[in-house]
């Protein structure tokens, strides 16, 4: 454990960066890794359209934009290396950059051009965390770019198999960092480590990893880490990394990529073959279980991830070229669904009381959470080219990530 001055200092710094900016958005998915906008990032007013502000070239990848202490930042990748960028929020100016060597053998199998990164930073206190597609994680001053420490986990990642990178964004628990590594040959590794330093406080080793972002849930006063594996669902304490419990989920593909979502009662996993599930979390003495409460096997998400708001799980669907539901989340019973081709893919978000939803066709949806039909109260074109990454919205506008492109889009005039 670090010691008590590090870990109090650390605390104030993360303090710090969070009141200096009303409009964070410092990890995968916002505040509460659930795609719940807060407040302060809520819109005023829907416009009748959107230009943009600035817009900046940043170079390819998969990895969304996070939003901290007044500064945009940014993982990207310029063959061969990878690039981190931070971008002043106000005026779209470049604060630093800095690039690594980050050598990656593509997955023969997989579609030319997917060398990530895929994770998203994770912004915690004054530094800034990436992890890169060969599993390279990186410890930067927000401030400078300064490099702080490094670890390189290459040796775990290996394509020979099915895995075609890493992909899990890292969180921050208390006062430790948690990443997911390896791979579908040689197994994977959850890590907590230390954000001071780096080094490793607890791990757990098994089959390898999904491409899941891990989730932190609270179930009767016990904390558990959920993350998906290439052929599972599985719960560690916190505390010390040790496995409380697990559910097969396979894929032929391991292509567990959904974050998982927890309602309270529930916790909600999908895959393209598998469909929906849903499991109930128990507890008899000191042993914990998963079991199957429900199963939706006509709705499939795939690399989307859905939101949870009154009872409801709003989500996108590969079904029918890609299909917007709502689905009743005690019962797994389908409210509606969209007619269909509606993207590959579609980044979902819950911004007060709409739907945001931004297809990887750059068509972004302002929709109702409406458990009777699919209710659109606006679309926008906001950007040129194929939009993966979740967007993140201001108070005044949006930030938007397109192939190779970051953009601060506002009202336009």
């Amino acid at each position: 454990m670090p010691p008590p001055r590090i870990i109090a200092t650390f605390a104030l710094a993360m303090a710090v960066s969070h009141s200096a900016s009303a409009q964070e958005w410092a990890e995968w998915r916002g505040p509460g890794r659930d795609g719940v906008v807060p407040e302060a990032n809520v819109l005023e007013r829907w416009p009748d359209a959107f230009a943009p502000t600035w817009q900046v070239e940043i170079g390819r990848g998969y990895s969304s934009p996070v939003v901290s202490g007044g500064r945009v930042f940014v993982h990207s990748r310029r063959e061969p290396v990878e690039v981190v960028t931070a971008v002043d929020l106000a005026t779209g100016d470049r604060v630093w950059q800095r690039e690594y060597r980050a050598d990656f053998t593509e997955n023969g199998l997989a579609p030319v051009g997917l060398k990530g990164p895929f994770a998203t930073p994770l912004v915690a206190g004054d530094r800034l965390f990436t992890l890169g597609v060969s599993g390279v994680l990186s410890s930067w001053d927000v401030a400078t770019g300064e490099l702080l420490w490094r670890n390189d986990y290459a040796s775990l990642t290996s394509t020979a198999e099915l895995f075609g990178g890493t992909a899990a964004s890292p969180v921050r628990v208390a006062d430790r960092v948690i990443v997911q590594v390896g791979n579908d040959l040689d197994g994977g590794r959850v890590l907590a480590l230390d954000p001071a330093t780096g080094a490793e406080m607890w791990s757990w080793t098994g089959v390898g990893p999904g491409y899941a972002s891990p989730i932190l849930i609270n179930v009767d006063g016990v904390r558990h880490l959920v993350t998906l594996t290439e052929d599972s669902i599985i719960g560690l304490d916190v505390a010390n990394g040790s496995l409380l419990w697990t559910a097969l989920f396979p894929d032929e593909w391991h292509e567990n990529i959904m974050t998982p979502v927890w309602t309270g009662t529930h916790l909600i996993v999908s895959g393209p073959r598998q469909g929906t599930h849903a499991f109930r979390l128990s507890r008899a003495g000191d042993r914990w279980r998963a079991a199957e409460a429900w199963a939706n096997t006509d709705v499939t998400m795939y690399m989307s991830s859905p939101v949870f708001a009154g009872g409801t799980l709003y989500g996108h669907s590969s079904r029918r070229r890609g299909q917007f539901f709502a689905l009743d989340a005690a019962t797994g019973t389908l409210e509606w669904a969209s007619e269909g081709r509606e993207g590959e893919h579609a980044a979902v978000l819950l911004a007060r009381d709409n739907l945001i939803l931004l297809t990887d066709e750059a068509e972004l949806i302002v929709a109702k959470p409406d458990t009777t039909t699919f209710t659109v109260a606006a679309r926008y074109r906001v950007a040129d080219g194929a939009t993966w990454a979740v967007p993140v919205l201001l108070r005044d506008g949006l930030l938007v990530r397109d192939a190779t492109t970051l953009a601060r889009l506002a009202a336009a005039r």
